[in-house]
């Protein structure tokens, strides 16, 4: 238990110090603005890709995924590394005023809450702010939250508690769950930075298979027309 505690509270000065450091908005290229997918991903330094250039973030591979599927898009890697739920939220209407179409949401925030220790009822408001917001702007915008849990590093009831918020997220607000973003990856040095925290290039392709799998079907949905095929 005394080791769970340490451990906990490295990994709650490495989430303050992630705090002080972040990347600026980016997008992917896009064509025909009547065919363009748009696909927002807000998020922390899983999103922004920390520790990596922009293009090795899994939105950028996304965005590769849907480039050799034919679609036409435009992918906004809005991660900022260091995020909350709370500094999502307020970074959010800036967002939305900047792209007057979002087809796709993606939601990627609040392990910085939880090592900081924010309360679970204060994170799960603020998520629901956020799909709020969007869907009050972008009303057909499907959205998609991603899922994070926490070390199992004490029998304190918030790890169970933080790692339930999201699939409740998710079916309150009909949205489409990745049910762990880090599956795969988290807990595997081989896939992590030295920190054994941040996905490394390699954990970030495995990052972008997790959100793939969910956001293809969403893609066909989307789309009226099948897209065609790149090689």
């Amino acid at each position: 238990m005394a080791q769970g505690a340490k451990q906990w509270r490295s990994l709650a000065r490495l989430g303050a110090l992630l705090a002080t450091f972040s990347f600026p908005t980016a997008g992917a290229a896009k064509s025909d603005a009547s065919k363009v997918i748009t696909i927002v991903a807000l998020g922390d330094s899983l999103t922004a890709g920390y520790g990596l250039s922009r293009q090795q973030a899994y939105p950028a591979l996304v965005a590769e995924k849907m480039r050799a599927a034919g679609y036409e898009f435009e992918v906004v890697n809005a991660g900022s590394s260091g995020d909350t739920t709370g500094g999502g939220l307020r970074r959010l209407p800036a967002i939305l005023r900047a792209h007057k179409k979002i087809d796709i949401f993606i939601l990627e925030l609040g392990i910085n809450d939880a090592f900081r220790g924010v309360p679970i009822d204060q994170v799960r408001a603020n998520l629901q702010a956020i799909i709020d917001q969007v869907r009050a702007r972008h009303p057909t915008a499907a959205i998609v939250v991603a899922g994070m849990q926490l070390p199992d590093l004490s029998s304190d009831d918030y790890v169970g508690a933080f790692g339930g918020i999201f699939g409740a997220l998710a079916e309150k607000n009909h949205a489409t769950l990745i049910p762990y973003l880090l599956e795969g990856v988290g807990g595997n040095p081989e896939l992590n930075q030295w920190d054994r925290v941040h996905p490394n290039a390699a954990g970030q392709r495995v990052l972008a298979e997790n959100v793939w799998r969910v956001l293809e079907p969403l893609l066909r949905k989307t789309t009226t027309t099948p897209p065609a095929h790149v090689d």
